[in-house]
């Protein structure tokens, strides 16, 4: 299982939120591109990007922070936020992403996901507040569930499933919900939302459903708050599920999608 350390992105600045509350947020870093080599000095072989402001605008107010991520980094970055146009999804591959999340556009224009997919590799992002699917940075309702939306939006080569209820709580992660996602689809499965320590990381590496396990974890404020040493997690999960890892699509080859 691969970890993919996060850095949300508002104003310039690298934050995180409490359960997708705006209003609730705490700034860790002024310089994202010196938190994303720190995170790959650590071992990290991917890291995951959020721009809130874009998820919530549609505009990509940071596109200057992700492409100084990207080139700090060094690594393979995936990137989420405000991606709603082939033109948006191109716009992120230039500032070096190596693969996009689609999230409320998939909701409203499914076939944006297959024509994005065409061309770059994409993932389908799935904010989910209990089981309803969340669109424009979890503030409004997709009035969908989780199994409709897997079930209607092909051409992805991973799934990110986010509970927003445990997001930035380091209360642990949703387990029946991330059970769920790997019993609706054959796609990758990626967990978002609640990591607090290495045993959360231990019990996501360990669910199994029909002998599909999940393909990473991502984890922001457990690193930042020092609940998690990332250079330790990166260790124990490489001892723990050596076999487990679910391998994700390269950037810069084709991927067989679902």
């Amino acid at each position: 299982m691969l970890l993919f350390p996060a850095i949300d992105l508002r104003g310039g600045r690298c934050v995180r939120l409490y359960q997708g509350d705006f209003a609730a947020e705490t700034t860790y870093s002024e310089d994202p591109g010196e938190v994303a080599a720190t995170f790959a000095a650590a071992g990290a072989r991917w890291l995951h990007v959020v721009d809130l402001d874009a998820a919530r605008t549609g505009e990509l107010t940071n596109l200057a922070q992700v492409a100084a991520i990207s080139a700090a980094a060094g690594v393979p970055v995936q990137y989420g936020g405000g991606v709603r146009s082939t033109d948006a999804a191109s716009r992120v591959a230039d500032a070096g992403v190596a693969r996009v999340v689609i999230g409320t556009a998939a909701l409203e224009t499914p076939s944006l996901v297959t024509e994005v997919a065409a061309r770059q590799p994409v993932a389908l992002g799935l904010d989910v507040r209990g089981r309803e699917v969340a669109v424009r940075g979890w503030q409004a309702a997709g009035g969908r569930s989780l199994a409709e939306v897997l079930a209607i939006t092909p051409g992805a080569d991973a799934v990110v499933v986010t509970q927003i209820n445990t997001d930035g709580t380091l209360g642990g992660p949703d387990m029946a919900l991330l059970a769920e996602a790997l019993a609706a689809t054959e796609c990758p499965v990626i967990a978002s939302g609640g990591v607090g320590d290495l045993a959360d990381l231990r019990r996501l590496a360990g669910l199994a459903v029909g002998g599909r396990v999940l393909a990473g974890s991502i984890v922001g404020r457990a690193i930042y708050e020092g609940t998690l040493n990332l250079a330790e997690a990166l260790d124990c999960l490489a001892a723990i599920a050596p076999s487990a890892e679910m391998p994700l699509p390269d950037a810069d080859r084709g991927a067989e999608r679902c």
